[in-house]
């Protein structure tokens, strides 16, 4: 295990928590418009020490890594988060790490896994995605979402790839976060056909076998033939 995994592996929880306290500091003023100024901008304080904190966590990473600029080019989207501040609110994919703490915990099969992940993505993103398009839209003109219910109802049917078509952004940070949100949703379902097709051509295209010792029924038939066939 290199420098940079076992930190991580040490600060994973840290930084899960660090994450759910940004999502409460984000969500909260953008779901009640009535909070006190104070309020707000202790939550503003709160959001941008979490930012502090994945930040330094990201520089320790780098310091970390045998060959820095590669680490730094392979996890670029990091850097990008870090040094854009408009897009702090996408940090909270972070959570997902919940998905790897259930799955060394949970069921150890394919479809305990493949639960874990589709799960926590699903949950992660239409919760994000509702939240980040209800901040973008709820002030816009000829806007179409104005409600978290609103919000959250879009967000389900974008990520299903459905899209009713009654609540639409008009924005285009919200048409960015729909495009987002569309391309998580492809790529969950593309990912869960794919196990479970590599589950079915695993099982099904493996041959019977024996536990006493005996050759599998397919084989012998096949050896049988093959006797009689010489035989005569």
């Amino acid at each position: 295990m290199t420098r940079v995994e076992r930190w991580e592996r040490r600060t994973e929880v840290p930084l899960i928590l660090l994450a759910l306290a940004f999502l409460v500091a984000y969500a909260w003023p953008v779901l009640d418009q009535s909070l006190p100024s104070d309020l707000r901008t202790q939550l503003t304080i709160c959001s941008w020490t979490v930012w502090v904190a994945f930040a330094a966590d990201f520089s320790v990473r780098v310091a970390l890594a045998d060959e820095r600029v590669a680490y730094v080019r392979r996890h670029w989207y990091d850097a990008v988060l870090i040094l854009v501040p408009m897009l702090r609110p996408l940090r909270l994919l972070r959570l997902l790490a919940f998905a790897r703490i259930l799955s060394r915990s949970a069921v150890g099969s394919l479809v305990g896994r493949v639960t874990a992940y589709v799960f926590g993505t699903a949950v992660v993103a239409v919760g994000l995605a509702a939240i980040a398009v209800l901040d973008v839209e709820q002030d816009a003109p000829d806007a179409t979402i104005r409600t978290f219910g609103d919000a959250l109802w879009w967000a389900a049917t974008t990520v299903t790839t459905v899209g009713y078509g009654d609540f639409y952004p008009v924005t285009v940070q919200g048409r960015v976060i729909a495009v987002g949100l569309m391309i998580i949703g492809i790529g969950t379902v593309g990912a869960v056909t794919a196990a479970v097709a590599a589950w079915f051509v695993g099982h099904v295209g493996t041959p019977p076998v024996a536990t006493d010792g005996a050759e599998p029924p397919a084989t012998a038939g096949a050896r049988s033939s093959t006797d009689r066939g010489l035989g005569g």
